[in-house]
């Protein structure tokens, strides 16, 4: 079941809320009946609250009724308010569950019509520590991405956030197939076990042969099952945690260096671009463009379409449609570099 939040839970909201002050309004006039009945009639709880659910049920009063005028008297004003009270609860209820069942028929279509949309998309199979911290990332890059989750806590938090959430098993094929696996751009596999990385890794190249594949190995054997199965790249989070931290103890000022680009509150980033034809960059050498002299961006590295990496590019180098450049800058001058590198935007280069 796909969610995502809308104004269609507050529609489900409020009758829920009237179904919730009736059935606090029938258990007070309960209490209520209970304690007069108790106090008129001088009748056990037991039997004041036997009388007390007969006149609210309207089943009538058989071997227990009122003896004393005070007694009828509240009798014939608890009747008169207790049953339409409890009238108004069982409206209340089939409300809820009408309205209810209408939101989500309503909210399912236009999900299926969302889903249907979605072209060049990411999808993240679990929402734990590695999965929350990809999703953040891909919110403040504005890219869509679906992400699949079965937590009830994690689903609750996600809800809250608007995001396209799919409440199924993500090692499952139709679930990996209601997701738009077969239109998607990217994968992520970061559920908490190897073995149903495996799984959603292997049902998700066999349906997408172009997937790019990034998946989470918990345990360092597992990576290389991962890259059996197909996963394009594995990480293990503790390795590279290790590492990390061997790298702040020996070489702090390297670490310092890392963190600060890393940072979420920092403007500089590393930003991957891929040369199109139409590109002003395109057989150009490096020197003579706008990269380091106006955009100030440094090109760290350029693979090549037959899959050759150049690390530090020279500035004779030259650039070719179907390179990817590896680039660190600021954020606004990667996006203007991006824009120029698909040729949609033209520079005095």
């Amino acid at each position: 079941m796909v969610f995502k939040l809308s104004s269609g839970s507050r529609l489900v909201r409020a009758p829920r809320f009237r179904l919730r002050y009736a059935l606090v309004a029938v258990a007070l006039a309960v209490a209520l009946g209970t304690l007069a009945f108790h106090l008129l009639e001088r009748w056990s709880l037991l039997d004041s609250l036997y009388v007390s659910l007969q006149t609210l049920t309207t089943v009538g009063y058989g071997d227990v009724t009122p003896q004393t005028t005070a007694g009828r008297v509240f009798a014939i004003f608890y009747m008169s308010t207790g049953v339409g009270l409890v009238l108004y609860m069982l409206t209340s209820a089939v409300q809820a569950i009408v309205q209810s069942e209408m939101v989500a028929a309503i909210g399912e279509r236009r999900r299926q019509r969302e889903m249907n949309k979605l072209r060049d998309h990411f999808i993240i199979c679990g929402a734990g520590r590695v999965g929350s911290r990809i999703i953040s990332s891909m919110q403040s890059e504005r890219v869509p991405f679906v992400v699949i989750e079965m937590d009830e806590p994690r689903v609750t938090y996600l809800l809250e956030q608007g995001v396209h959430l799919l409440v199924k098993d993500a090692t499952l094929e139709e679930t990996l197939r209601e997701a738009g696996v077969e239109r998607a751009r990217g994968l992520a596999a970061c559920l908490p076990d190897d073995a149903d990385n495996v799984y959603v890794v292997l049902i998700a190249r066999g349906l997408n042969s172009n997937l790019h594949i990034v998946a989470r190995a918990v345990e360092e054997q597992a990576e290389e099952k991962l890259i059996r199965a197909g996963a394009n790249r594995v990480v293990a989070p503790t390795i590279i945690g290790s590492h990390r931290m061997a790298q702040a103890l020996m070489k702090p000022a390297v670490a310092d260096f890392m963190d600060s680009i890393a940072a979420e509150n920092l403007d500089l980033g590393f930003e991957q671009l891929e040369v199109m034809p139409g590109s002003i960059y395109a057989g150009r050498k490096l020197r003579f463009t706008n990269i380091r002299s106006e955009l100030d961006v440094v090109i760290v590295a350029m693979r090549r379409k037959n899959g050759q990496m150049i690390f530090n590019p020279s500035g004779d180098a030259i650039i070719e449609a179907g390179d990817i450049l590896i680039a660190i800058g600021k954020a606004e001058s990667l996006r203007e570099l991006s824009a120029l590198a698909r040729g949609e935007k033209k520079s005095g280069v």
